[in-house]
């Protein structure tokens, strides 16, 4: 499984936030990581410089392989609850797509 992170301008895309992304997403999905060839994680602050509740926002798409892409959208008063919540959103909506091909 591929991860790949995009910051918006307002988000310092640093080693050690990739690191951290990275290890959520992998710990998170690893029971389907298998089914997955990438993921695509997108981090942004919605209200920039000013603060605000919920104004970190997290989205992820994953591609699974011969399925069009998932894709789930997370907002927090953290980046790394806006990551780990976009990934559990992520979990479920794959799980449930993958259970929905077992019943075909």
């Amino acid at each position: 499984m591929q991860i790949q992170i995009n910051t918006d301008h307002h988000i310092h895309g640093t080693e050690s936030l990739a690191a951290h992304v990275t290890g959520v997403v992998e710990g998170i999905l690893s029971r389907v990581s298998d089914r997955i060839t990438r993921v695509e994680v997108h981090l942004s602050d919605e209200n920039g410089p000013k603060s605000g509740q919920s104004d970190q926002r997290c989205m992820m798409e994953a591609r699974l392989a011969g399925r069009k892409p998932t894709a789930v959208t997370h907002h927090a008063a953290t980046l790394d609850l806006a990551v780990e919540g976009a990934a559990e959103k992520l979990l479920s909506s794959i799980e449930h797509t993958l259970g929905r091909l077992h019943e075909h």
